[in-house]
């Protein structure tokens, strides 16, 4: 029985994974990472998209159930939003900055401040042939 509910829920989140024109709507990211989210927020009988940038401190891989915690400092005040990753509420994902951590969970940067809340970039090595 749970076979048939896993089942559907990896053909669901491959529906979920591409978009409209097959494209990737979510692309590999992890904690440290900056990204930016497009949601759909809903004010009054209007409909817009609302962009929200912030580093990612925590991922949550569970199926369908999936979700990731991304933080920013807005106003001098710490921001925190929890988003599903399967939610029909965003619209994209783009990551715009890699991080190089240690932790899976970056809980210790609610505490940091300025300078101690940076996170060193990561820095691919592009292969030559």
């Amino acid at each position: 029985m749970s076979n048939i509910i896993a089942t559907l829920e990896k053909e669901h989140m491959s529906q979920l994974e591409r978009d409209d024109k097959g494209n990737e709507k979510i692309p590999a990211f992890s904690p440290g990472d900056t990204i930016i989210v497009k949601v759909k927020v809903k004010e009054g009988d209007k409909e817009r998209f609302q962009a929200f940038e912030g580093l990612v401190i925590a991922k949550r891989n569970r199926g369908l159930n999936s979700a990731f915690t991304v933080r920013k400092i807005s106003h001098g005040e710490g921001v925190e939003r929890v988003f599903q990753t399967y939610s029909p509420l965003i619209k994209s994902i783009e990551v715009k900055r890699r991080g190089d951590v240690r932790r899976a969970k970056l809980y210790y940067m609610r505490s940091r401040r300025g300078k101690a809340a940076r996170i060193k970039e990561k820095i691919v090595a592009k292969k030559t042939q």
